[in-house]
């Protein structure tokens, strides 16, 4: 049915979907003339077809399904699902390589990127935030493949991560406090803890009057509400291997658009330098960023690696910097029972003998099961030893 409509398109011109419609319906009630066809298959033949030419194909329904919030793409013939945390196979599949390829040209070009043979691995979004990766032969040896990790299409608020019990009331108040006050902030976790979702929560309580700068590799926070608010991503290389904008590039270009705070979407190399040495200890506190970590410790020392990776400093000065520039880590993970919780805050109180030293201020502790459910509380358990900028900001508490 495919290629009968393909075969009737005028490639003259740019349909318009009226008319790609249209022209569907034509082939498809020449279809049923030769061979009946209920109403509800037409239906659904004619929704796929418009999906297969204008959307994302047999992946259309997946994206728009609310529940499923990864979708893998093995090959033409493998696609799994990730409902509520577990993975399904689908019972959907591509009816060939070429149309696959063809919907991934079609994502990647969408964030003018590109993917071919010559560099067969590229990262890209969807129109709603979506992150995309793809792997293309002779990488992947089964492939295309292609991840796409889904975003809600609103906003997650920290209303809704309290009610889901991600976080206690009690923790969000004590943020929205910290993030007023500028205390530096930083998400860490591990892959699908909710680093990003958590990033877009704790932005709300960024005051509106501040201008705020957002540097990703994809655009993919939401921040709301925000009018003095510059959005910047990276760039890949072009077809001449040039033009490449890399995190490093836009940090150094954001320190001179006089921001108030800068937000990363995520640091992962020599960038963690200007993130620490430029943005958090010169003037623009309340700066925040993710990372991937399995505890608050593990993050201090990937801090570490990373700036000795951009810059030539003695590791002592490295860790001072570290410790001087950020106040707060937030550790995220995901729990047996597959929910998503804040495990952690912790504060950096200060370098000491050679390690950068920080304190547990809540703690996730568990209490038990129940319906499958695992059962616990977010517990206060130190105060808060630096409140310098709380006394700054006007708190007294």
């Amino acid at each position: 049915m495919y290629d009968k409509v393909l075969r009737q398109m005028d490639m003259e011109h740019e349909m318009e979907d009226e008319e790609l419609l249209e022209l569907i319906h034509v082939v498809l009630n020449e279809a049923s003339e030769q061979k009946y066809m209920p109403l509800q298959e037409k239906i659904h033949l004619s929704k796929e077809l418009f999906n297969a030419f204008r959307k994302l194909d047999i992946l259309q329904d997946l994206i728009e399904d609310e529940d499923i919030t990864e979708i893998m793409v093995n090959g033409t013939d493998n696609i799994f699902l990730e409902k509520d945390g577990r993975v399904y196979p689908s019972d959907k599949h591509f009816l060939s390589a070429a149309r696959l390829e063809d919907v991934i040209q079609q994502v990647v070009a969408g964030t003018n990127r590109y993917v071919n043979e010559a560099s067969p691995i590229a990262d890209a979004r969807l129109e709603d935030g979506s992150r995309v990766n793809v792997v293309l032969k002779p990488v992947a040896l089964n492939g295309p493949i292609m991840t796409i990790r889904k975003f809600p299409r609103e906003k997650v608020t920290m209303e809704q991560l309290i009610s889901w019990g991600s976080i206690s009331a009690e923790a969000a108040e004590f943020l929205e406090v910290l993030v007023r006050a500028k205390y530096n902030i930083f998400v860490s976790g591990g892959t699908g803890a909710g680093k990003t979702t958590f990033l877009n929560a704790l932005s709300d309580y960024i005051p509106k009057d501040e201008r705020l700068i957002t540097i990703e590799d994809n655009a993919e926070l939401q921040i709301k509400e925000v009018p003095n608010l510059v959005r910047l991503e990276t760039r890949n290389v072009n077809l001449e291997g040039e033009g490449a904008v890399t995190i490093r590039d836009l940090i150094k270009a954001a320190l001179r658009m006089r921001p108030d705070r800068i937000l990363v979407g995520e640091v992962r190399g020599e960038e963690t330098v200007d993130m620490i040495s430029s943005a958090m200890l010169n003037g623009h506190s309340g700066s925040m960023s993710t990372g991937h970590a399995n505890n608050p410790t593990d993050m201090l020392h990937r801090l570490e690696t990373m700036m000795m990776m951009g810059i030539d400093m003695p590791l002592a000065a490295i860790q001072r910097q570290i410790a001087s520039a950020i106040d707060i880590i937030i550790h995220l993970g995901r729990l047996r029972d597959k929910s998503r919780k804040v495990l952690e805050i912790a504060e950096v109180v200060g370098y000491e003998e050679g390690k950068v030293r920080t304190q547990t201020l809540y703690e996730f502790r568990e209490e038990g099961t129940g319906n499958g459910e695992i059962q616990g509380k977010l517990m206060k358990v130190e105060e808060l030893v630096h409140r310098e900028k709380l006394l700054a900001a006007g708190y007294t508490a």
